[in-house]
């Protein structure tokens, strides 16, 4: 069991840096996109390959995002039921949930949608659009969120059952960013 903890940890460090690095994604499409409003207002401008580049940063976030969302357990869930069971239970809930929904789910799509991503890049598929961007690094961010989903619900499986063998303290508390802390310390500092 050591070892799968210490996978487990592994990944939970790798989801970590993806995370913080898909924070600067969100500013890099706020900039985008402000960027191209101010361009198609003041001047009347516009660009199919910008528009297309913002919804690629946004799938780029919600895609490779999803592992670092399920490390800090802010996954959808019904809170106001769960929070009312013991630690154990919840344990058990994630533990099922995980090896018989999520993980099933995950590998379905991500071995689905290769072939679709194969497809356009041999293809070389670009938008429709006039000005469009190449269409499969947006499809090929499918299989590697997937991916990087079912790394870290491999990650919880380990620590769950770690916990239900009173190996690992409770593994729903909160997960500490050094990120968002960093922020939140800097953000209570101002006056």
């Amino acid at each position: 069991m050591n070892g799968l903890l210490k996978a487990s940890k592994l990944i939970d460090a790798m989801s970590g840096r993806v995370g913080s690095t898909i924070y600067w994604l969100i500013l890099v499409s706020v900039i985008v996109s402000s960027g191209n409003a101010v361009v198609r207002y003041i001047f009347d401008k516009s660009s199919n390959g910008w528009l297309e580049a913002q919804w690629y940063l946004f799938s780029a976030v919600f895609l490779l995002g999803a592992g670092y969302t399920l490390l800090h357990n802010q996954h959808v869930r019904i809170d106001i039921i769960i929070s009312r069971l013991s630690p154990r239970t919840r344990a058990w809930i994630d533990l099922l949930g995980g090896i018989l929904f999520l993980l099933p789910m995950a590998t379905i799509i991500m071995v689905l949608s290769w072939p679709m991503v194969a497809e356009s890049y041999f293809r070389w598929e670009y938008s429709a659009d006039a000005g469009g961007l190449l269409r499969w690094p947006a499809k090929a961010l499918i299989p590697a969120g997937f991916l990087l989903l079912i790394l870290q619900a491999l990650s919880e499986i380990i620590k769950r059952i770690a916990f239900l063998r009173g190996l690992i303290p409770d593994p729903t508390e909160k997960v500490v960013d050094p990120y968002v802390e960093e922020v939140r310390a800097l953000q209570e500092a101002q006056p």
